[in-house]
């Protein structure tokens, strides 16, 4: 089954959720602000997509965060700040169910995906 992560206000998250319900692809959504983040889940998508691919460094999120923290973001650390700030993480995060993790939402991409 389909799981699309993120933030249920965020206008990208809307897009992606309208776009998954037009083309009639089912699908769970987990608000992680809402149904919250374990450390686990966050290991392992650092482990497959990279903490840089995670972190939203364009996010209004990242813009408040001091220069040090930015600076000192790393592997080690950024799981911690993704826990404590979930907004700096990247949306939307679709779990494809088969060990596949797709970041991000493009139209195009999601017809290649689904249709």
């Amino acid at each position: 089954m389909l799981t699309i992560y993120g933030i249920k206000n965020c206008d990208t998250m809307k897009k992606a959720l309208k776009w998954l319900t037009e083309n009639g692809i089912e699908h769970t959504f987990h608000d992680y602000r809402k149904a919250g983040l374990t450390r686990q889940m966050l290991l392992g998508w650092e482990a497959q997509l990279g903490w840089e691919l995670l972190v939203n460094k364009r996010g209004t999120t990242w813009r408040k965060f001091d220069d040090e923290v930015k600076q000192k973001m790393n592997s080690e650390n950024s799981i911690d700040v993704m826990l404590e700030n979930e907004a700096v993480i990247k949306r939307p995060l679709l779990d494809l169910g088969d060990g596949r993790l797709e970041l991000g939402f493009k139209a195009e991409r999601y017809a290649e995906l689904f249709l």
